[in-house]
């Protein structure tokens, strides 16, 4: 049987999606479900949202003061959890690719990515070369498992009874060279774009960010959320905590529309566990039509025109 330890991702006030997706592989290595560890200041709240996941056994509750997510400053509080645990996974998300790396080196194993399949208990599949290829990894039994869980990959699980939260403290010695100053977040009402069941995404093809505004505006009619292509990015049209693709955010929204997105295996790699993915673009070409449920080859404003009117 497997002592399994999830590093729960929050944003100080709510436990993230994420979490809840983790613990679905988890469970899919040990049925008997996992323990989450929980960082926080005040994390009371967010340790009593994590307890009602389901999978959940215990809820581990760290609270301190002042450090932020800080990769430095958790590894070596996860090193000293780690002795009672054969499996350690978090999400894969921007959070737990800083973190787990860190974690990994500090007991000398080699970290599994992007765990995407459970084979077995120490059998797993993921993707490499962008997606473009399928790997099996096989994690020998006498090491402990660090895992980054592609969270597109899972379902959250229906929520649990309600697991005990313990509040515990952690010996370990804090680095001094890192410190957490601020976190700025860009507030929105739309839905999380990671966590969305609808996602609408431009790329260069929108031709500017004052374009942009006809996808936030048909975004806002839908309930959906805003995504990008790197390309969108790079030319300035869109923050880049937008971007979707191997480099930026992996979704598997129920719906995906993509407008004036040509397809780079890249963005390909970011939405392929998409439910509907339906593409609107003028090039009749372009790669996207190959993954696309649906393709239309037009102009992308007719095309938002048109869905305005339909909504209507």
């Amino acid at each position: 049987m497997s002592r399994i330890l999830v590093i729960g991702e929050h944003d100080g006030q709510h436990i993230q999606q994420s979490t809840a997706r983790c613990l679905n592989c988890a469970q899919q290595i040990e049925a008997t479900g996992a323990d989450v560890v929980i960082f926080a200041a005040a994390g009371t709240a967010v340790a009593a949202e994590a307890a009602e996941l389901g999978g959940v056994k215990r809820v581990l509750l760290v609270e301190q003061a002042g450090s932020g997510a800080l990769a430095a400053v958790l590894a070596p509080q996860i090193l000293a959890l780690a002795a009672g645990y054969d499996c350690i996974l978090a999400p894969s998300t921007t959070f737990g690719r800083d973190l787990l790396p860190r974690v990994a080196a500090l007991l000398g194993v080699a970290q599994v990515s992007d765990i995407m399949a459970v084979l077995g208990p120490r059998s797993f599949k993921r993707p490499i070369y962008a997606g473009n290829a399928i790997v099996t990894v096989e994690v020998p039994e006498a090491q402990t498992l660090i895992g980054t869980v592609r969270s597109a990959s899972f379902k959250p699980l229906d929520n649990g009874a309600g697991a005990p939260v313990e509040t515990i403290s952690v010996s370990a010695e804090i680095p001094t060279h890192t410190r957490f100053v601020e976190l700025q977040s860009g507030s929105s009402e739309r839905p999380d774009l990671q966590s969305a069941k609808i996602v609408i995404s431009g790329g260069r093809g929108v031709g500017s960010a004052e374009n942009f505004g006809q996808l936030y505006a048909l975004a806002d009619r839908m309930g959906a959320a805003v995504g990008a292509s790197r390309a969108a990015v790079d030319a300035g049209f869109v923050p880049n905590e937008m971007q979707v693709g191997q480099t930026g955010k992996i979704i598997a929204p129920d719906f995906y529309l993509a407008f004036g997105i040509s397809g780079a295996i890249q963005h390909i790699t970011g939405i392929k566990d998409a439910g509907t993915i339906v593409a609107i673009n003028k090039d009749p070409e372009a790669p996207i039509f190959e993954v696309a449920d649906i393709g239309l080859v037009g102009d992308l404003f007719a095309v938002i025109g048109e869905i305005n009117q339909q909504l209507r």
